[in-house]
């Protein structure tokens, strides 16, 4: 089994690319240890001393390491991990734990909110989440505001505590949205 390694515009994250379905389908994201039992796979990648965030994507799998650790000392480990993880056959998740549930902060919209919301959401879904996917990352659908026109998104993965990420939030999606439609004034971070 051979696992490639790309970097992350997070110098803190590198994502791990294993040649296979990691969740196949969504993305879970793993805060510390405690939350990790639900995953053998995250388990095992913060069994490793200085990893403090693993996000589970699709196809890959980022690690978030301590400020203080060299990634240089951390790689092998974490590989090491993986690997001895995929090879055991081990499953991903548990099986009363599924991907995380991408539906926002649970309001209900209607009429032309719920217009804009679907037309939000489908642009998440098919320009953006592929692009931040690319580097190790996630963006998910919070909420929308449609009496100040701000939208509100999850960021995960290799995106969460980014230096970049408040960047990639305005010259990026948000310019994206603005231009798609017209009633988005602001693009946000949602609170954790």
């Amino acid at each position: 089994m051979f696992i490639q390694t790309e970097s992350t515009p997070n110098p803190q994250t590198l994502k791990f690319l294993p040649g296979r379905d990691v969740l196949g389908v969504g993305g879970r994201e793993f805060a510390n240890e405690e939350a990790a039992a639900a995953s053998p796979l995250a388990a095992a990648v913060f069994a490793v001393e200085g990893v403090r965030r693993v996000y589970l994507g699709p196809d890959f799998i980022t690690a978030t390491k301590d400020d203080a650790l060299a990634w240089e000392h951390l790689k092998p480990h974490v590989l090491a991990a993986i690997m001895e993880h995929y090879v055991a056959g081990r499953p991903t998740l548990l099986d009363d734990a599924t991907a995380e549930s991408e539906d926002g902060d649970g309001r209900v919209y209607e009429g032309e909110a719920a217009e804009i919301v679907a037309q939000l959401k489908d642009l998440i879904e098919t320009r953006i989440r592929p692009a931040v996917a690319r580097d190790g990352g996630d963006v998910l659908f919070h909420s929308w505001d449609h009496e100040d026109g701000v939208v509100r998104l999850t960021m995960r993965g290799a995106c969460a505590g980014c230096p970049s990420s408040a960047m990639t939030l305005k010259q990026g999606i948000e310019n994206m949205l603005r231009h798609y439609v017209p009633e988005v004034v602001a693009v946000e971070q949602a609170d954790a």
